[in-house]
């Protein structure tokens, strides 16, 4: 079990670590390199075609109905690639910081939605967690002043932050057929249906894309092999390992590591300032995200229908809301937060 554990903290990680460079690197390709439609159609595209290729050579799942496989290319289509046209365009706009605080709020409007479309219980943990998130949100967007380094940011900031509800809606609205659909079924279906979007989109926008385009540059096709390759695909092939046998809460702190290695990035890089206000405002959400999380972490640990008080009919619905039916224990959140920023 430690060589299991280590390999699963080792994958989370790396996954994380992927995840926050891969700020970095999209904030370089955009919009000199390629404009952000064109990176979504790209990413998107490149990974369903990674996907089902990996579905090949990988061990046999479940067999999924064509309705649920549908459904799955649906949420692609509209939540997948919803999510990746505004996290990219808002990107573009603003800083790879700014841009991985408003991902880090996807757990917080996850809770929202349980608590005001699923009766999930409102208590004061997670009133305080989420009210301090949303407050380090609200600094981050009030404070920052367009320069140099974000065209627009206001409106950069307002994108990701829309991006990441987006994300949220998609994440819930997809747990009810992962319950019963394997991981890379899931994956092929989902970038399939944000292939298509993206296709469709290019189509009418046009393809934008000088990274691709003669005469030739090595670096700005380095750092896209690296956006399609490792945060895009391997990173998604790790997180079950480590979903499978770690805990929730450490998997939160791993979560993290997104913020930090995007931060002190940028200030080498020159693509970010150091600001007391970003700071706070990191420090705020990381706290509230936390807080959240461990008390969600504590109502599953009840005895059945403790957490749950009035609402009898919810267990049903969290067995088709809940990742544990399909990744390990982890609850939603986990998933959640497992996820974030990944894109």
């Amino acid at each position: 079990m430690k060589n299991k554990k280590l390999e699963a903290n080792l994958s989370m990680a790396i996954s994380k670590v992927f995840s926050g460079l891969n700020m970095n690197a999209l904030k370089f390709l955009l919009p000199l390199w390629m404009s952000p439609l064109t990176g979504a159609t790209i990413r998107c595209t490149f990974a369903a075609v990674a996907f089902w290729v990996i579905g090949w050579f990988s061990a046999p799942e479940e067999k999924t109905s064509r309705k649920d496989k549908w459904l799955l290319f649906l949420l692609g289509v509209v939540g997948l690639y919803g999510f990746m046209f505004l996290y990219l365009v808002g990107l573009s706009k603003t800083t790879p910081v700014s841009s991985s605080i408003f991902t880090s709020l996807q757990p917080i409007w996850v809770f929202l939605i349980m608590i005001f479309f699923f009766h999930e219980k409102a208590t004061a943990p997670k009133i305080i967690g989420i009210s301090i998130a949303l407050v380090g949100a609200l600094v981050c967007i009030l404070t920052q002043q367009s320069d140099d380094l974000a065209s627009d940011a206001f409106t950069g900031n307002m994108l990701c932050l829309f991006s990441s509800v987006v994300y949220a809606v998609y994440l819930v609205a997809s747990q009810r057929i992962l319950s019963a659909v394997g991981p890379v079924t899931m994956l092929k279906y989902t970038f399939s249906g944000a292939a298509f979007s993206g296709i469709i989109v290019s189509l009418i926008t046009g393809f934008d894309a000088p990274v691709l385009s003669m005469p030739f540059h090595w670096l700005p096709f380095a750092v896209l092999m690296f956006v399609l390759i490792f945060p895009t695909t391997i990173s998604y092939m790790l997180l079950p390992v480590g979903l499978k046998y770690l805990k929730t809460t450490v998997v939160a702190i791993y979560g993290y590591l997104i913020l930090i290695v995007a931060t002190i990035v940028s200030l080498i890089l020159g693509q970010d300032r150091f600001s007391w206000t970003q700071t706070f405002a990191i420090l705020f959400i990381c706290v509230g995200v936390y807080l959240v999380e461990v008390a969600e972490s504590k109502d599953k640990a009840k005895p059945k229908g403790e957490s749950r008080g009035q609402y009898p009919a919810l267990p049903r619905i969290w067995f088709y809301l809940n990742p544990s039916n399909f990744w390990g224990d982890s609850p939603l959140v986990t998933w959640v937060i497992s996820l974030k920023g990944e894109f």
